[in-house]
């Protein structure tokens, strides 16, 4: 006779008494569902992986400290059974049945009451596999169907409409430094999910070519001014698309708080009452080094790392940054938007102390088909911006790290 498919359900086990048996590998990648789940988690095992004994430590499970014994499923809702001893997973087995307690079987499935489906989350959604045919029961495949719909889910490729009226508001996404794989699985999902985009120039431009085409895209550089200065417009424009009831996404290079005035915008959402969402991005300042061979700090070499932004000159008396005290430093110095005044600002470094020999590193259009690496030191950075006609957008390091890899290929 054939069997039956597994009948699909929710447990609700908060609260509620679950045993592991077995504290090994198979209980370290279960575990962390079961306490999310508000599980009242009691393992019973003489030994557990560093993993799962973190997990005791941090009082999130109870742990007795020896072998399966007749009773251990008493008063338990559900049970995994994942021992190294068959016999005694046996015995278990036998004690869930006549006890009525569902059980999960590491060891044979077959003989289990229930089975684990591969699960992942997306936003408030689960999402569980199960094989159905017995005969061809694959965890390979079925993780691979699990993964490939989350993944949907999460980068906004499976698009599941929502029935219900969505909030209208502003997310400030940080879209990381250029390569658009780079951006988190949060932003692109909102991205997918936006009814209007304001984009700066930085952003990853090649995710805006995958937006639906009812999306509204708005390039920030170019939208009209008028009595208002650039930054207000644009804080004008996610107000007035957001009072309309829309989903707006404000989609910016790296990320919204390193030198990406997003807190001008927050406070201006803020103060119009428009809710507002921030999406961390991977700053430039770490990211395009670390494409380009660099670290920020290595052992024995750098123990910090400091980014400032370039856009104002030492000598300028806009400048808030304390160069003489940046010269002293012996780590990492990573300076953003500094193309065009590297000259002064390595003449105030070396004017302050720091050698004229201190390798420099530009890498220019980070992470993109377009980066490009440029090495000089202190003393003739200016010049060799000027010979190798660096352009914005360029990332600079400044310090022995810039030694530290392989010799660089372009």
């Amino acid at each position: 006779m054939a069997e039956h498919p597994a009948y699909p359900v929710g447990l609700r086990l908060s609260g509620r008494r679950v045993v592991v048996l077995g504290g090994g590998q198979v209980a370290q990648r279960r575990l962390p569902a079961l306490i999310a789940a508000g599980a009242d988690v009691v393992l019973v095992s003489p030994s557990a992986t560093p993993s799962v004994e973190a997990m005791v430590d941090a009082g999130e499970i109870g742990w007795e400290r020896r072998r399966y014994t007749e009773g251990d499923l008493a008063e338990a809702w559900y049970a995994l059974i994942a021992t190294s001893d068959p016999e005694a997973n046996e015995r278990a087995s036998a004690e869930a049945e006549r006890r009525r307690v569902w059980c999960v079987r590491a060891d044979d499935a077959d003989r289990a009451t229930a089975w684990t489906p591969a699960t992942g989350h997306s936003e408030g959604v689960t999402v569980a596999v199960l094989t159905t045919d017995a005969r061809g029961r694959d965890p390979r495949h079925t993780a691979a169907i699990r993964d490939a719909v989350v993944e949907g889910l999460r980068d906004g490729t499976l698009v599941a409409p929502h029935h219900r009226t969505r909030t209208a508001g502003v997310a400030l996404v940080g879209g990381g430094p250029g390569d658009p794989d780079l951006i988190t699985v949060r932003g692109r999902r909102l991205l997918a999910e936006a009814d209007v985009v304001v984009a700066d120039r930085l952003g990853p431009r090649d995710l805006l070519a995958e937006l639906p085409p009812h999306v509204e895209v708005i390039d920030a550089a170019k939208i009209p001014y008028g009595r208002f200065m650039a930054q207000e417009a644009i804080n004008n424009a996610l107000i007035e698309h957001a009072r309309q009831g829309k989903s707006v996404v404000r989609l910016k290079g790296g990320d919204p708080y390193v030198f990406g005035r997003g807190m001008e915008e927050v406070q201006a959402l803020a103060e119009a009452g428009i809710p507002c969402t921030v999406v961390p991005g991977i700053s430039s300042s770490v990211s395009v080094p670390g494409a380009a061979g660099i670290p920020v700090t290595h052992r024995g070499v750098a123990h910090e790392f400091t980014v400032v932004s370039g856009h104002v000159a030492p000598d300028d008396e806009r400048s808030l940054v304390d160069w003489p005290s940046l010269a002293r430093l012996t780590g990492t110095l990573v300076v953003l938007m500094g193309v065009d005044k590297i000259g002064k600002i390595a003449e105030a470094l070396v004017a302050h102390g720091r050698s004229p020999k201190t390798p420099v590193a530009l890498i220019q259009e980070g992470t993109t088909a377009a980066q490009r690496r440029v090495d000089a030191t202190l003393a003739t950075v200016a010049e060799t911006v000027r010979a190798k006609d660096v352009r914005p957008p360029a990332v600079i390091v400044i310090g022995e790290v810039v030694n530290v890899g392989p010799e660089p290929t372009s």
